[in-house]
């Protein structure tokens, strides 16, 4: 399978638990497939969560098999679609 180098970034604001047990604020999200660094797959979605105005140790990364990274997209619209909507801003 060749990559395709697709790239997704986008503003979001969030927070995130670091190395050392440290929260820091998360400010962009970037996606790509591609070949991942530690999960055992020949390609991954990998997702980082950053906050650029921190340097690079503030950013947490995640590489889940396509399976799963659509099973993590349909965990989380069913969280969603669980709350009432006057909780969503």
């Amino acid at each position: 399978m060749m990559c395709t180098y697709a790239t997704t970034v986008a503003g979001i604001t969030g927070s995130a638990k670091g190395p050392g047990g440290q929260w820091f604020p998360v400010s962009r999200i970037t996606t790509y497939f591609d070949h991942p660094v530690h999960a055992p797959a020949e390609h991954t979605l990998n997702i980082d969560l950053a906050d650029p105005s921190r340097g690079p140790s503030a950013r947490i990364a995640l590489e889940l098999t396509a399976a799963s990274a659509r099973e993590l997209i349909a965990a989380i619209q069913a969280a969603l679609d669980a709350v009432p909507p006057e909780l969503i801003r």
